[in-house]
């Protein structure tokens, strides 16, 4: 087949135009991934930058809890402990009748040493990341059941869990943050918390029986920001269902690999 100098012209034209098109689609196609992938960086770089963020402030408030802990337990854990001494000795040299009334506060004074040395253990990290989640939870239950207004059920199918104790520490401290919600706010009188420990997964929940979560608390409480944070510092889930004079379920969804 013998072709004109005409047609030759528009084939090597049409030629010249398809390559051309070629080569735009490509360049397209790479700008495109190129714009991807920048993307994809800067969202990295965001969620890199809120977790170092959130973890400097669950840092922070560690730190304030160590040491409030460690002042409650060596400071005002101390006086109280002279106090009970001196009362001792001022209960001995009283008539066998009048010592009743002391030895009433006698006894206030071993609860108040006791609640104390037990609180400023919650709050010392180093001492819950040595005893572990399970046995820190159990702890915080008998606490509030000391409270006694309100019934505390918890529920576990496991005796320890082996993930790691920093991480165990913000799981601790979201719950203990829940439950510190249920107590002041939703005025429940019925406390549920629940560990279900699966093969890839620790799920928690913390349910209540009470008023709900007004709408107009929203996100923007600095409790509900606090706990999401530490979750997405240990890359868990966070989810809260709440309906109104009903309660609330917090649930939390903790990767073991």
């Amino acid at each position: 087949m013998k072709f004109e100098g005409a047609e030759l012209l528009i084939i090597f034209s049409s030629l010249i135009i398809l390559m051309v098109l070629i080569m735009m689609v490509l360049i397209y196609v790479g700008f495109l991934r190129k714009k991807s992938e920048m993307i994809l960086q800067e969202q990295e770089k965001e969620l890199k930058f809120a977790q170092e963020l959130a973890l400097s402030q669950i840092e922070m408030r560690e730190q304030t809890l160590r040491y409030v802990g460690q002042e409650l337990h060596d400071d005002i854990g101390q006086k109280l402990s002279v106090a009970k001494l001196l009362n001792n000795k001022l209960s001995s040299q009283l008539q066998l009748s009048e010592r009743e009334f002391l030895k009433e506060i006698n006894d206030l004074l071993g609860e108040c040493i006791s609640d104390i040395r037990n609180l400023s253990k919650t709050f010392i990290s180093h001492h819950i990341e040595h005893i572990g989640l399970i046995e820190s939870i159990e702890r915080e239950v008998r606490r509030i059941k000391k409270l006694d207004f309100i019934t505390v059920n918890y529920i576990h199918n496991v005796k320890e869990i082996n993930i790691d104790p920093k991480h165990s520490l913000i799981l601790f401290r979201i719950i203990q943050e829940c439950v510190n919600n249920v107590l002041k706010h939703s005025r429940s009188k019925k406390l549920d918390i629940v560990l279900d420990d699966c093969i890839k997964t620790l799920e928690i929940r913390i349910i209540d029986q009470g008023i709900g979560i007004p709408e107009n608390s929203g996100e923007d409480g600095s409790g509900l920001r606090n706990i999401t944070n530490r979750a997405q510092v240990i890359n868990a889930d966070f989810t809260i269902d709440t309906v109104k004079d009903q309660g609330t379920e917090v649930k939390i969804v903790y990767p073991k690999i």
